[in-house]
């Protein structure tokens, strides 16, 4: 599902919604005939039990969409945090690491910051940004290794503990990054949405009374507001982003140093 554009997916509910409207107002139609009063006070009961489970379907989805949405936010300041405290943590080190580990840091920077803004699509791209934010790391962590072993103190075994949490905060950022609304929930959600058309154009049918501009008025509100679970779903394409502006104003910060 999350290889499908979330438009397409909204319009398709949209669409699915309308059919199974359709649908039920002819079936409603046929056994109208059948049905007593009471029989059409159980349907009209059976509905509101079922707007009232897609009232809780749509809360808990969004407060999981909205809660994964605030963890990746709050993953790219504390990643932006870590590498702007290893950054100044490249002052106490020797003269003769203290450039080559500020460039490392500089390039760290902005690489993990363009592997922010790489759209979901471009798997290759992101796979390739992530490697060598790592090579880097890697070419960082022996730097830090030779001063420790050379130099020592406090401020080497610093360089190296600062270094740690930014590697740890790159892990928790990716794994942020790869959590989503469990698509068993999405899909007990639309299966919902759909059912719920069937059963509102089937009491229409059954009361010969068309579909007014509430029910149509819902439809679309509903629809709207399964978009915006879905993109808050999505931190790498849609209308709602993360804000990437932590790391890319670290980036820019030391890339000016450097220069």
């Amino acid at each position: 599902m999350y290889d499908v554009n979330s438009l397409v997916i909204a319009v398709l509910l949209l669409l699915a919604m309308g059919v199974a409207m359709r649908l039920g107002r002819v079936v409603g139609k046929r056994g109208s005939g059948h049905h007593n009063d009471e029989s059409k006070s159980q349907i009209g009961a059976v509905q509101g039990s079922l707007l009232g489970l897609l009232a809780l379907l749509l809360g808990f989805t969004f407060s999981l969409a909205l809660n994964r949405y605030d963890d990746r936010s709050r993953a790219v300041v504390d990643e932006a945090n870590a590498i702007g405290t290893a950054w100044l943590r490249t002052d106490f080190l020797s003269d003769a690491r203290r450039d080559e580990a500020k460039a490392l840091m500089s390039r760290y920077g902005l690489t993990r910051f363009e592997a922010g803004r790489v759209p979901a699509s471009e798997i290759e791209r992101r796979d390739e940004l992530v490697k060598a934010a790592e090579e880097i790391f890697d070419k960082l962590w022996v730097l830090a290794s030779a001063e420790a072993q050379e130099v020592g103190g406090p401020a080497a075994v610093s360089f190296a503990a600062s270094l740690n949490d930014m590697i740890d905060s790159l892990g928790a950022r990716d794994a942020a990054i790869e959590r989503h609304v469990p698509e068993p929930v999405l899909f007990l959600m639309f299966a919902t949405f759909v059912l719920l058309g069937s059963i509102l154009g089937y009491s229409s049918g059954l009361t010969m009374v068309k579909a007014g501009f509430p029910i149509y008025a819902m439809m679309f509100l509903i629809v709207a507001l399964v978009f915006i679970i879905i993109d808050l779903d999505r931190p790498r394409r849609g209308i709602i982003a993360v804000n990437q502006e932590p790391l890319g104003m670290i980036s820019q910060t030391m890339v000016q140093a450097v220069n």
